[in-house]
């Protein structure tokens, strides 16, 4: 459905930036079983990933945009009339932030201030969320990490983010807009990319339990993360924008699990020995790591009445259980597929 005339709906309306993404569809359902009208902003109608949205969530309404562009958030804005905007938009993967710093620092960073700066010309009541990230702590100055623990980010993408987290700050305090920041740790899900770490290590465990993969190669194994399920924290998310003031909040499980770990958690699931399968692969390495990253996520405890619900352990075999469904469907496709 793509957003024409304006109409009038009953209830809120929320505009969703990052909707193909794993958080964007958590979100979309979320918001649409609140009763929710929700728009995605998609650059082009041709999006690859439209159509995945559409399935999760078939009432979802797409708006262009694209956050390079300040016209496009200014006319989306005016087309949609949401009460909340969720900017979930960026070149997320941190990887590839090294490799396209540029274009990181345009859409992950130059993109908050643009879409804030579309809400001031627009309407300065609509509530803004800004997905800030763990990484801004990177090389951290203490643990855990809170809303007031310095920030040294160890990569482009960390850079980016810390713009756009201060940004956001500058705006709530300068034009009184109902601004607000989730600092969320790494979340994953089913829905995650295959090109993140965890995702990476879970569709290859049930490629390797089902005979058509043989080994998996990584980084950097002890890297410690506090890992926590993506359907929790764009909960929280939303209570941000149904709080009585605008503020910034520590999204995390307040636990730490090293990649190894995580190996273990997955491939035991299946009763296999990772050390037989697992490689590191110096390609994989980053050019600066952050070693350790653990939130202390009190304030949204309190606060927010916020918690999360799916332990580590859940966590992982929830996504193994899943990606097993996967390949096996994938099998099945490619022996039924006719020969050429």
């Amino acid at each position: 459905m793509h957003v024409g005339a304006k109409e009038t709906v009953v209830g809120k309306r929320a505009l969703i930036t990052g909707i193909t993404g794993q958080d964007g569809t958590y979100l979309a359902e979320l918001l649409t079983s609140k009763g929710y009208t929700v728009y995605g902003l998609i650059r082009g109608q041709n999006n690859p990933r439209k159509s995945m949205v559409e399935k999760i969530c078939p009432t979802i309404q797409f708006v262009e945009g694209d956050l390079a562009d300040q016209s496009s958030l200014i006319n989306a804005l005016e087309a949609t009339t949401p009460d909340e905007v969720y900017n979930l938009g960026a070149i997320s993967f941190v990887g590839l932030s090294f490799k396209q710093a540029l274009l990181t620092g345009e859409i992950t960073g130059l993109g908050p201030l643009r879409v804030l700066e579309a809400i001031r010309m627009v309407n300065k009541n609509i509530r803004y969320y800004q997905a800030s990230s763990s990484e801004m702590f990177g090389k951290v100055r203490e643990t855990p990490q809170t809303e007031l623990t310095p920030f040294h980010p160890r990569s482009p993408y960390g850079v980016a983010k810390v713009y756009g987290h201060y940004i956001t700050v500058n705006y709530r305090e300068s034009y009184g807009i109902f601004a607000a920041s989730g600092i969320l740790f790494n979340h994953e899900s089913p829905r995650r990319g295959l090109e993140f770490v965890t995702r990476k290590i879970t569709n290859t465990v049930a490629k390797i339990k089902l005979g058509v993969a043989d080994s998996l190669a990584l980084g950097n194994l002890d890297a410690q993360r506090d890992w926590g399920y993506a359907k929790d924290y764009v909960d929280a998310m939303y209570r941000m924008l149904q709080a009585e003031q605008p503020d910034d909040f520590v999204i995390a499980t307040g636990e730490t699990h090293s990649v190894r770990e995580f190996l273990e958690a997955a491939f035991s699931y299946v009763d296999l020995d990772w050390q037989q399968y697992v490689k590191t692969d110096p390609q994989f390495l980053r050019p600066a790591e952050v070693d350790t990253l653990i939130g202390d996520a009190t304030k949204a405890r309190t606060t927010l009445d916020w918690k999360p619900t799916v332990s580590f352990t859940e966590l992982v075999h929830m996504m193994v259980n899943n990606d097993l469904e996967l390949v096996k469907q994938e099998i099945a496709i490619a022996q039924t597929a006719p020969v050429s």
